[in-house]
């Protein structure tokens, strides 16, 4: 009773049980002793499988990258594909027996892209909410200043800075980006010379003219490396950047292992 954790009267309760289910006495009185009966012998063996195979479910699955073949689908804009991607892809080429890593566009990510499984992880700056939605912070960024040095300088004061015309992101769905809503919060208006529905279409526009991006300051690790940058002259708040995933995958070896790595 004790290596069962139950008392004696415990066993004895679960033992009648069991005599009542099976219509068999399954121990009898021997002499001084108890002796199983022959339905007791015939069950042992198929109890002890039924035994283990509960211990296995109980067992938290063993995770070996180097022999794990896995496919991720992530959900990210141009920005942030390009900036962590192929970065987190080239880490785990080395260690994983096989990845296959697919990004799709995030658009307005949703909870109900997680949930119905359209992907594994999404990448945003604004997390979708939902008692079953987790999320990581990857980075703190902010917003800077983007020219073409060639043809201008920095904006010396907030006038300059409303005062020149800007390119900037607006997206096929009518959304913006998080400063240009700022700035019409703060009732601040700019000249909008330019706006391009993904990051990637900025640096085209911008080289070659006196216009100003305003765009976190890590996008010079990319598609605007070429160009100069200063400090808005404005208060902006920080940029944050979050792995957002749905709570089914939470315990799951390989998929935790992975957001460590990202």
């Amino acid at each position: 009773t004790h290596w069962l954790g139950l008392t004696q009267s415990a066993v004895s309760h679960a033992l009648e049980r069991l005599r009542e289910v099976l219509g068999d006495p399954l121990f009898v009185k021997s002499g001084r002793g108890i002796a199983a009966t022959t339905r007791a012998v015939a069950l042992a063996a198929p109890a002890k499988r039924l035994l283990e195979d509960i211990e296995q479910l109980g067992r938290r699955p063993r995770f070996s990258p180097e022999d794990t073949e896995l496919v991720l689908t992530v959900a990210a804009n141009d920005f942030q594909r390009d900036l962590l991607l192929p970065t987190f892809q080239r880490r785990l080429a080395g260690r994983l027996r096989s990845l296959r890593l697919i990004v799709i566009p995030s658009r307005a990510p949703t909870a109900q892209m997680l949930r119905e499984g359209r992907c594994d992880l999404i990448v945003t700056p604004r997390p979708p909410e939902g008692s079953d939605i987790l999320q990581k912070r990857l980075l703190a960024d902010r917003y800077v200043c983007f020219f073409d040095s060639r043809r201008r300088s920095a904006p010396a004061t907030l006038e300059d800075y409303l005062g020149a015309r800007h390119v900037t992101v607006a997206y096929e769905d009518g959304r913006r980006l998080e400063f240009d809503e700022l700035l019409e919060a703060r009732g601040l208006s700019r000249v909008i010379g330019v706006a391009v529905p993904n990051f990637g279409g900025i640096a085209a526009f911008l080289s070659g003219t006196d216009m100003l991006a305003s765009l976190p300051s890590l996008m010079r690790r990319g598609p605007l490396e070429g160009f100069a940058s200063a400090p808005l002259p404005l208060s902006a708040p920080e940029l944050s950047m979050y792995a957002v995933w749905h709570r089914r995958h939470h315990e799951d070896p390989a998929h935790a292992w992975l957001r460590g790595q990202l």
